[in-house]
């Protein structure tokens, strides 16, 4: 099975195809959209793992592209940054599945086995008020590179207040 992997961030990025490869699957990486898109005509892949925040054209630009040239790719999107709006996106442009990081290569060859395939998206679950929260805090500072007092100042809360959320593990759902 050719895997397309497409994800800005390279350690990521590497260890998922390490992983993959030890598993017997032909894995082909990429670092942005134009590139995932270009390999995947070059040789055009079974399934393609999708990051969803990448600098540039967002992964949903790839997952609408790749099913628009090739309707027999199985699209999976990965994110660290998912959101129910997101996830709707990416079942309305036929994903096969929505997937959560951090995620390991079991859980990813799990998705690609389910049967899964373009038009059944695997239905996302639907995060607790305390996750969402936790996911808009890490996409705010994320956006303002990691500075706490900006972020705090865009979230409209005290720079403490958000230093004690920050220290607070994320919730599981």
């Amino acid at each position: 099975m050719r895997v397309l992997l497409v994800d800005d961030e390279e350690i990521f990025r590497e260890r998922l195809a390490r992983a993959l490869r030890a598993r017997d699957l032909e894995v082909v990486t990429a670092a942005s959209v134009e590139e995932g898109l270009a390999r995947a005509r070059s040789a055009p892949p079974d399934v393609a793992l999708v990051d969803l925040r990448m600098p540039g054209p967002s992964g949903l630009e790839l997952v609408q592209r790749l099913s628009a040239e090739m309707p027999q790719v199985r699209t999976f999107v990965l994110t660290g940054f998912g959101s129910i709006g997101t996830a709707v996106e990416a079942a309305r442009l036929g994903i096969a599945g929505y997937l959560q990081k951090p995620i390991d290569a079991q859980a990813i060859l799990d998705a690609i086995s389910s049967g899964a395939g373009p038009g059944t998206p695997a239905e996302p679950e639907t995060p607790s008020l305390a996750r969402v929260e936790w996911e808009h805090i890490q996409r705010v500072l994320a956006d303002c590179n990691g500075n706490v007092s900006a972020a705090a100042q865009r979230l409209g809360i005290d720079r403490r207040t958000l230093q004690r959320k920050l220290h607070k593990l994320p919730p599981q759902k």
